[in-house]
């Protein structure tokens, strides 16, 4: 069995619309292995977070994903997430009313069904608190509501934890915080990965290279225009800070990338 997330050929467009975003799409993300796709807005990232996840309205026209072998689009949102894939959202809901504890259990019991009893999913719950420095006065708070922008992020970064996935999407994790709470979030990941999550698969989606500083990332991928136009290593970012996304097009328009 072939293992990694592993999108061939993919074309997505919005089903209200007609435009094809994503034309033809080519990559492989590996357990233990972290990925970046980088590229300007309207580049066609967080298309595919969307189509990978199941979100209905994005339509898949053509190629194919799999996740260690099975057919991901053969697979209903919430099986996908059974079979072991996560997506952080850039602009996460808030849910008055259900409490953090709460639907941290309805969560993990969704994804894995009876693999924890009571008390050992508490103390699951408890280590993750402790491993990403969040006090467990969080718990009883109501899901995202009210919470600061760095406060949604590392509650995703809590829910990665407990549901230790076997990829996981990160859709523009650092959009909106400040320099503090982004700190608190890459060391929440580097955290994670040393931990539990060192077997899971990152695709980290930005169009910035901050968060970058604090998880290095194995492959960079750029994105434009709905195509993955360059790959390279964590150097790549760098360059994308310090030249910006024009030096990428020269290179793509000369036929160099």
């Amino acid at each position: 069995m072939s293992r990694g997330l592993i999108v061939s050929n993919l074309h997505v467009t919005v089903t209200a619309q007609s435009a094809e975003i994503l034309k033809g799409i080519e990559l492989t993300v590996e357990p233990g292995r972290v990925h970046a796709l980088m590229g300007p807005n309207g580049s066609g990232k967080s298309t595919l977070a969307f189509a990978l996840a199941g979100h209905p309205g994005y339509q898949v026209t053509g190629g194919s994903a799999t996740l260690d072998g099975e057919d991901l689009f053969a697979l209903t949102p919430d099986k996908r997430a059974k079979a072991g894939l996560f997506l952080s959202f850039q602009y996460p809901a808030a849910i008055p009313g259900v409490s953090v504890a709460n639907f941290l259990r309805a969560s993990r019991m969704a994804v894995k069904p009876s693999d924890l009893p009571p008390a050992k999913f508490r103390q699951l719950i408890f280590d993750q608190l402790d491993l990403l420095g969040i006090d467990t006065s969080f718990l009883g708070r109501y899901v995202n509501d009210g919470f600061s922008g760095g406060e949604k992020k590392r509650l995703e970064m809590l829910q990665l934890g407990i549901l230790e996935p076997k990829y996981a999407i990160l859709d523009e994790t650092d959009s909106g915080l400040d320099v503090d709470a982004l700190r608190a979030v890459g060391d929440s990941l580097r955290a994670l990965r040393a931990g539990n999550g060192s077997e899971t698969g990152f695709l980290i989606i930005t169009h910035y290279p901050r968060i970058l500083q604090y998880i290095e990332p194995d492959v960079v991928h750029v994105m434009m225009d709905g195509r993955i136009v360059k790959m390279g290593d964590a150097r790549l970012a760098h360059q994308i800070e310090a030249q910006g996304y024009d030096s990428i097009r020269e290179e793509v328009a000369s036929g160099a990338a």
